[in-house]
Parts: C-alpha cells; sequence; structure tokens
C-alpha cells in the first residue's frame, strides 16, 4: 500500500503518541506538531481511513487506531557509510560496517521544511539552481546560523545572521559580499543542510 511521505509522517506521529501516552492524540495535536491547520489534517487522516491504514470513530476525539504497521523511517532512510573521499586518493574504507541514517540528520518531530532554488544568483555560495534549501522553522536564532530572511519589501536572502546592539548583520555564508544591516529581519527558518541531485544531464 502505498503512503506520501505526509501520510507517513502523520502515522509515525500517532503512533509515537500512543507509545508515549498510551492513547491517541486529537487532530488538534496532529496539527499543532506540524505547524498545520486542522482541516488539513482531516483531509489527510480521511485519506488514511479510505485506505485502509486506520479507523476512527466519530464523535471521540481520541479514537484513531492504526491499522496498518508503520515501517521505521531508519529503514527508509539508511544506506551503508563505505568510507572516507579525497579527490586523487584511494578510497578510505571504514574498518566496520556503518549505516547513514538520514533521519538523524532531520529529528522527528521538529518542524523542518524544503525550498527550491530558481535562478543562479547563489552560485557564490555553492548553490545552483534547482538545489533544495532544508530549514527548520523556529523561534531562537544563534548568532553564526545561515537563516532564510526575508527582509523590507519581500526581498527574500540567505545569510549568516548576526544580532547586534540595535541592529541585524546579514552577510553571505561565504564572506564575498559586503554585509547588510537592517533594524528587522522576518527570520522564515535556519537552514540545516542543501540537497542536489546528480542526473545525467547535469554531469
Amino acid at each position: 500500500m502505498y503512503f506520501t511521505e505526509k501520510q507517513l509522517r502523520i502515522m509515525e506521529f500517532i503512533q509515537q503518541f500512543r507509545e508515549e501516552r498510551g492513547i491517541s492524540p486529537t487532530l488538534d495535536e496532529i496539527a499543532s506538531n506540524f505547524g498545520v491547520t486542522k482541516i488539513t489534517v482531516y483531509e489527510h487522516v480521511n485519506q488514511l481511513e479510505r485506505k485502509g491504514a486506520l479507523k476512527r470513530e466519530k464523535f471521540r476525539a481520541r479514537s484513531i487506531e492504526l491499522l496498518a504497521p508503520v515501517e521505521e523511517r531508519k529503514a527508509r532512510y539508511s544506506m551503508p557509510l563505505m568510507g572516507n573521499f579525497r579527490e586523487g586518493l584511494p578510497i578510505e574504507a571504514t574498518e566496520e560496517r556503518e549505516d547513514l541514517n538520514i533521519s538523524e540528520m532531520l529529528p522527528y518531530g521538529r518542524n523542518f521544511f524544503a525550498l527550491r532554488v530558481r535562478g543562479n544568483e547563489l552560485t557564490n555560495d555553492h548553490l545552483t539552481d534547482g538545489d533544495l534549501i532544508i530549514a527548520e522553522k523556529r523561534e531562537l536564532v544563534d548568532n553564526g546560523d545561515v537563516v532564510v530572511a526575508v527582509l523590507n519589501g519581500g526581498k527574500a536572502c540567505l545569510k549568516k545572521f548576526y544580532r547586534e546592539e540595535n541592529q541585524i548583520r546579514l552577510q553571505s555564508p561565504n564572506g564575498s559580499m559586503e554585509s547588510e544591516l537592517v533594524t528587522h529581519a522576518d527570520i522564515r527558518g535556519v537552514v540545516v543542510g542543501i540537497l542536489r541531485r546528480f542526473d545525467e544531464t547535469s554531469i
């Protein structure tokens, strides 16, 4: 049975919630966890019901019951780490088998989102058209974090964040451009990684 990534995340949350608390989450609790509306969760839950993945009783807030097993995220997002690579040298094999678990880089329950880069304005920061910026939406931002920020006028930028006395300093991640000083920036997320896919047309 095929489930979308959003459906799998909801199923995982329900399963983890039940394991930790012994009861099922409400639609409001699911919506709050993922930062979406209750209507959005309701639609996903209805789809999962139609697929036979869960059942729930009408007019009971905590009646969601999973019927389909939830495959561990570790199994879906792990691959063998074969060794270390350095240009011009033999590949240094690891002494013992080690698996790279991608899900550990994006811990469950955190509020991550992706943005697709369009254009080549960020090539100096090693970002090209089609790259995916992976960011976490959170309230606390530390000096030195690379952030997705929106400035006055709706201008979006990807910069290192530094809070100074009465202003915010935003500078290019690789320091290739002059810093920009602003009094306010709407921080949409803190960048945690970049995904780039190579195919036959891009190599």
